[in-house]
């Protein structure tokens, strides 16, 4: 007993300078993700590896306590740390095979590793583990250790966490969760990467199953409480982060303020950034900005398949290699990829990317014009044939018809779009950004042109020149000549004529009505009645680089 006693206070004076400060326990900060807002609440993004859903001991359910109690600990409410028979257990394990095989680590023990330590399987680690442990016993109550547990724990899938890890496998907050879902997750910490039930629906059942037949055991639950339990269908799948608002150049350009503001912190300390982008605009902009592109490329004609998978002759594929390879083709908001599988006569059979089997009707079709250039479209298609063939990669998308006030939905061929746009809608007495969207869609093309593009596209520079104008002294009713320009250029050897579009002029013209109208050679007239270095001088008031216009 003295040399135990003797060997136990030894090896803690060794270990002593490299135990942690458990106190810091007290003060722990759980690292949470960095989540981002509209102003009227609804979630655009969230960033940060792990995902985290901290829940206080009040609102962590009684039977998932009960299970990890029953499972990983059952006689937590009455050791002060370390379990001796688990203890003893495990030692013996290690004098018969020579190695560490088997744990012993009550939920004091694992708390005290996922802090502080590796899970490697060395004795020293075990030492240290387990003065810890008694540590923490000593420093704070049973409820604060499981509070911690239940919050700190690696559950798979980034989730960090049982209130984390409801989210990822089934979608629901913690206490929502039946008592078989809360049994599939307490069997986890054993491990999280191959029990999980997204991973290996088997082992997760069948540790549920165990898990379920401890709590039964130890009187946690009656016969009948376990059967139907046990007799529940575990469905799972993977569940992301709920995104409620579909804005993510507004996300990107909040991560990229945050993180410059607050480095790589930001994304572990669990702050939300409300921005100033109202939900309703912001749907409104993305409506207009996907519906009027798609409806401006696809007035230039249709330029075929993306891809042949299988020509005329050849073995087409099965639905199996179908699926598998449209899973390799990412959605583009509105457009999902698909695989002609039949063409009618005015109609195409299309199996459409996790939506099966789909019919396209004759009116998604009729307005696919063969594409020849910018100007010029070949002749209206008078079948399916015209347009596509079998085994052809294609994209989709659903559109609304309102024909007859009633609204009926159906599949459209469509296209990825060869032009891109931009939009932003902003508060002009304080400058409150409202809506803005960078482009078609942030996975196919994560360039911002709201915000990144150096040059001013076409006529959106003509409000600025104009605005110099005003401060000059013109005024709205100030007449402009609308009328050609024809100015030689002796450097390029031929003449300068910018002209309107559509080219017609009216002679002397209110510059009010030259903006609104979007005249180009009253800009012009403009630019040189202001000046062109005094019109560069003045756009910096509105954010311009000087070095940036020519």
């Amino acid at each position: 007993m003295i040399l135990g006693v003797g060997t136990i206070f030894g090896f803690y004076f060794y270990v002593k300078p490299e135990l942690p400060d458990v106190a810091t326990l007290k003060d722990v900060e759980l690292q949470t993700p960095m989540q981002v807002f509209s102003r009227d609440g609804k979630l655009i993004s969230q960033f940060g590896e792990k995902r985290r859903i901290p829940v206080t001991y009040d609102e962590i359910p009684q039977h998932l306590i009960e299970a990890l109690i029953a499972t990983e600990d059952s006689r937590f409410y009455d050791h002060p740390g370390i379990d001796p028979i688990g203890i003893t257990r495990a030692a013996v394990v290690v004098a018969l095979s020579g190695s560490a095989k088997q744990g012993a680590s009550t939920i004091t023990q694992q708390l005290a590793r996922n802090f502080f330590l590796s899970n490697e399987k060395k004795i020293m680690r075990k030492i240290k583990e387990i003065f810890i442990a008694i540590h923490i016993e000593q420093l704070l109550t049973k409820q604060e250790i499981m509070e911690l547990y239940v919050n700190k724990i690696f559950l798979g899938y980034r989730s960090y966490g049982f209130g984390a890890a409801a989210r990822v496998y089934f979608g629901k907050d913690l206490q929502d969760l039946t008592l078989s879902q809360l049994a599939t997750l307490a069997g986890m910490p054993k491990a999280p990467s191959t029990m999980n039930p997204i991973y290996s629906l088997e082992r997760a059942t069948n540790r549920r199953n165990i898990v379920l037949a401890r709590m039964l055991d130890e009187k946690y639950i009656t016969q009948e409480e376990y059967d139907q339990a046990r007799s529940e269908a575990l469905i799972s799948r993977y569940h992301g982060a709920e995104i409620e608002l579909n804005a993510p150049y507004v996300a990107e350009l909040a991560r990229a303020w945050m993180v410059a503001r607050y480095g790589e912190d930001a994304y572990t300390s669990g702050m939300n950034i409300y921005t100033t982008v109202d939900s309703k605009l912001q749907d409104a902009a993305n409506k207009a900005v996907v519906n009027n592109l798609m409806a401006y490329d696809e007035r230039h004609g249709y330029r075929g398949a993306e891809k042949v998978l299988w020509k005329e002759g050849e073995a087409a594929f099965d639905q199996e290699k179908i699926e598998a390879t449209l899973a390799k083709v990412p959605t583009y908001g509105p457009l999902t990829p698909a695989v002609v599988t039949k063409v009618d006569s005015k109609s195409a059979t299309v199996w459409v990317k996790n939506q099966g089997e789909q019919t396209i009707e004759w009116d998604g079709i009729k307005w696919a014009r063969k594409f020849l250039t910018d100007e010029r479209q070949g002749s209206a298609p008078n079948r399916a044939s015209d347009v596509m063939t079998t085994g052809e990669q294609i994209w989709v998308r659903q559109v609304t018809d309102a024909a007859e006030g009633k609204e009926s939905t159906q599949w459209q061929l469509s296209q990825v779009p060869n032009a891109n746009t931009a939009f932003v809608a902003m508060n002009p007495e304080n400058g409150a950004v409202l809506s803005l969207v960078g482009g078609f869609n942030f996975i196919h093309n994560k360039f911002n042109r709201a915000t990144q593009s150096v040059r001013q596209v076409g006529s959106s520079i003509k409000p600025f020149i104009y605005s110099a104008a005003i401060d000059k002294g013109l005024t709205l009713a100030t007449l402009i000549n609308d009328a050609p320009i024809n100015q030689w250029d002796q450097s390029q050897g031929t003449a300068w004529r910018p002209k309107n579009s559509p080219p017609t002029y009216v002679g002397p013209t209110r510059l009010r009505i030259g903006l609104a109208q979007s005249k180009n050679v009253m800009a012009v007239r403009v630019l040189r009645e202001v000046g062109l270095d005094e019109t560069r001088e003045y756009l910096t008031r509105f954010g311009f680089n000087i070095d940036q216009i020519p």
